[in-house]
């Protein structure tokens, strides 16, 4: 008897989860981002959620969830309800890099639903407008032999860790100050109260053009089109210093396959946008091709960045602080 009931309850939870799929979705929708506002994570998560609102028809809200590198807002929708209403936003930094810094109560994979993969871009070596160095190889020198501070998002962030890999290969004397996000990092640069920093071209770029900051490389193998007289690591003379910032969105693990294939077809449909490509290219960033974009497609890639930057961060021996 105990069985039939227990058989009996799976079948009515199993037709239950199927009907609310076919309703999905019936009210807003969150989309959690685990910076503070004004970063290049927060600024995609706002874009995506005004073009995937209208292309789902209910509004997505952006709640900025900030700490702990970002291991507070993914924790936050890890514990949310399976039911696709509450969405992880992250990155690389993310959903990769702090699973080997952090001590984490939940796992980034096991825990998580892969979406859909979104845009990626490279990162920016960039200064106070004010150093005194008008190359990369002049900064490289001005840094070995002035201490100076670099801002970061956060311990274990992809400037972070940029920076970390910058000082070993050069010799660079570094003080980290960590924010609770890049947008902060970025007002103080502007400022003249950091030296330096590693930053994503989405957040850096505007700030380029108006002349408040300096920009010395390109962390890939081509040149921005949106900045094309910023030079590439290569070109730079820091040969092969190739790192590239991805982002993608989860939901939490036992989300219905039916709900995370719609937000899949809406962020797939979103990144189709002319507008908003246009919009993107012009921050520096990558969109990736429809078939890229599978949560099959993110998940592969978050397995495979974990499997080579983890041991190099255990080496390194970062540790959250």
């Amino acid at each position: 008897m105990r069985k039939l009931l227990l058989a009996a309850a799976i079948t009515a939870s199993c037709c239950f989860s199927s009907a609310q799929a076919a309703d999905y979705p019936s009210h807003p929708i969150t989309f959690i981002v685990p910076f503070a506002a004004g970063g290049p994570i927060d600024a995609l998560g706002r874009l995506l959620a005004e073009r995937m609102g209208g292309i789902l028809g209910q509004k997505i809200v952006v709640e900025n969830v900030a700490g702990a590198g970002g291991s507070l807002g993914v924790g936050r929708a890890v514990r949310a309800a399976p039911d696709g209403y509450t969405i992880s936003v992250g990155n690389w930094s993310t959903h990769v890099l702090n699973g080997a810094i952090y001590p984490l109560d939940y796992d980034l994979v096991k825990d998580l639903e892969p979406i859909a993969l979104l845009p990626s871009s490279p990162q920016l070596i960039v200064a106070r407008k004010d150093v005194p160095a008008n190359n990369l190889g002049e900064l490289i020198s001005w840094l070995t032999s002035h201490p100076a501070n670099v801002g970061t998002a956060g311990v274990g962030s992809a400037g972070h860790v940029s920076a970390l890999l910058f000082q070993r290969e050069t010799g660079a004397k570094l003080t980290f100050v960590h924010y609770r996000g890049a947008g902060p990092a970025m007002i103080d640069l502007v400022g003249g109260h950091i030296d330096v920093m590693f930053d994503q071209s989405a957040n850096s770029l505007p700030h380029i053009r108006d002349g408040a900051i300096k920009a010395y490389a390109v962390t890939s193998q081509a040149r921005l089109a949106a900045a094309p007289d910023i030079p590439t690591v290569d070109e730079a003379g820091l040969a092969n210093f190739y790192i590239a910032v991805w982002y993608g969105l989860w939901a939490p693990k036992g989300t219905p396959g039916e709900v995370v294939a719609k937000l899949n077809s809406a962020a797939v449909e979103a990144l189709r946008d002319s507008s908003l490509r246009e919009r993107l290219a012009a921050l520096g960033q990558d969109v990736p091709r429809p078939d890229q974009a599978s949560p099959a497609a993110l998940g592969a890639l978050q397995a495979a960045e974990i499997a080579k930057w983890w041991p190099i961060l255990k080496l390194a021996n970062v540790k959250a602080e």
